[in-house]
């Protein structure tokens, strides 16, 4: 039996749960936002995100000025509580739990009876069972799926995001949706749940399969961006323009070579496949394998950088684009952002840093007198060497004329022949 539930707590305001919050707000639930970083909040709180999402800042403003979202940083009682934070990798590429079991510990005071809680944050495979272990420890006096099923006091179910950044808030809606639960009334609810919005096919499944496949969605295209780029190195070997090259491949029905890079970014894919390969680590040498590959391509990029720098006696570097993928100003896990550290560290010269979508300069960068952020035309001029990281559109218009007496590092491709020829 289908259950209302009007007042949603969403845990974790970063790149998913903002836009999530925001959108159950927009039909009409009661959202109430948490964050434990309180300039967030208060950003929130203005109607106004603090990153960049298209369109996000004016359906925030409405919800914010209607009363149907309020953001604070401690969790209040509410009818669900879907948890969106981060989970990173840490130094041994082993997953960092923290702050998920952090978000838990916050609610477990205010669940009670009926309440459904789903975790959206990318996990290892049973990381949903273990927040049953932990709230039931916390919360003696209720019961949970994985002990009593299909009739316990609290539903808990595992439901991976599946948004592009730069496109999320139709994505949120449009895109196919998978509900795991601990058990099939927990998945039902969580599917009952985003029926708000959710407009996309979905299925329902179980916690760990759902939380598998989230993995698996990450670790497919980590493996293919990894071909790519370890084709690049080979292109680059010998001679050849290896965007020409992939352009001729996919000539073949079925054949469909993805695009190389400055290396893989974000908040997923460098991350999510070391996940599988922790738990199972003598069944996934393909799922390592391509990690390193793709971890070793900004390595590849800087000391080319730094090789051509060295043939000038004071060099100038034109760094185009810092965030981890095309007209985002998401820096989290960038590749381009490692090659500029790994250049500023080097002291080759002077740096000029071309990033359009943020007006400061990250850690690692900024308050050196070396290093400055520049406009994309000041830098070009005045560059020895032109290193294009990100395929930014605002690059794309840069004149070949301007660039034609510079020594130029292209590991986005918008110089190569196969560009030219499209």
């Amino acid at each position: 039996m289908t259950r209302t539930r009007q007042t949603i707590s969403v845990i974790g305001l970063g790149y998913v749960g903002l836009p999530t919050a925001a959108t159950f707000a927009s039909r009409g639930l009661q959202v109430i936002g948490v964050d434990i970083r309180q300039d967030a909040v208060d950003r929130i709180r203005s109607g106004q995100a603090h990153f960049i999402e298209p369109d996000l800042d004016i359906v925030l403003r409405a919800v914010v000025t209607s009363g149907n979202l309020r953001a604070t940083t401690v969790p209040e009682p509410a009818d669900a509580f879907l948890i969106a934070v981060p989970t990173p990798i840490r130094e041994d590429r082993s997953a960092d739990l923290s702050a998920v079991k952090a978000a838990l510990a916050s609610i477990a005071p205010v669940l009670k009876r009926g309440d459904l809680v789903i975790i959206e944050s990318t996990c290892p495979v049973g990381t949903t069972k273990g927040a049953a272990e932990q709230l039931r420890a916390l919360r003696p006096d209720l019961t949970f799926p994985d002990d009593t099923p299909e009739s316990s006091d609290i539903l808990l179910a595992y439901s991976p995001e599946r948004i592009l950044p730069g496109q999320t808030l139709r994505e949120l809606i449009e895109n196919p949706r998978t509900y795991g639960g601990l058990d099939h009334r927990s998945a039902v609810g969580a599917r009952e749940l985003y029926a708000v919005f959710a407009t996309g096919p979905n299925r329902l499944t179980t916690a760990p399969a759902a939380e598998l496949s989230k993995l698996v969605e990450n670790a497919y295209r980590d493996v293919n961006v990894a071909f790519a780029n370890e084709l690049s190195l080979v292109c680059d070997a010998l001679g050849l323009d290896v965007w020409s090259v992939i352009k001729l491949a996919n000539l073949h029905p079925r054949v469909n070579i993805l695009a190389p890079g400055a290396g893989v970014g974000g908040h997923c894919i460098p991350v999510d496949p070391w996940f599988i390969h922790e738990a199972l680590p003598n069944h996934t040498p393909l799922i390592r394998t391509a990690r390193e590959v793709n971890d070793n391509k900004p390595h590849f990029i800087a000391e080319r950088v730094a090789t051509i720098a060295s043939r000038f006696r004071a060099p100038t570097i034109a760094v185009l684009g810092l965030a981890y993928k095309p007209n985002v100003d998401d820096l989290r896990e960038s590749p381009a952002l490692l090659i500029a550290r790994q250049l500023a560290d080097r002291q080759l010269g002077r740096l000029m840093i071309v990033e359009p979508h943020v007006s400061g300069l990250p850690a690692g960068l900024s308050g050196r007198d070396d290093v400055v952020l520049a406009s994309l035309d000041e830098a070009v001029a005045q560059a020895d060497v032109v290193a294009v990281l990100v395929a930014h559109d605002r690059f794309r218009g840069l004149d070949r004329g301007a660039v034609a007496s510079k020594i130029v590092v292209d590991a986005a491709g918008l110089f190569s022949r196969a560009a030219e020829a499209a």
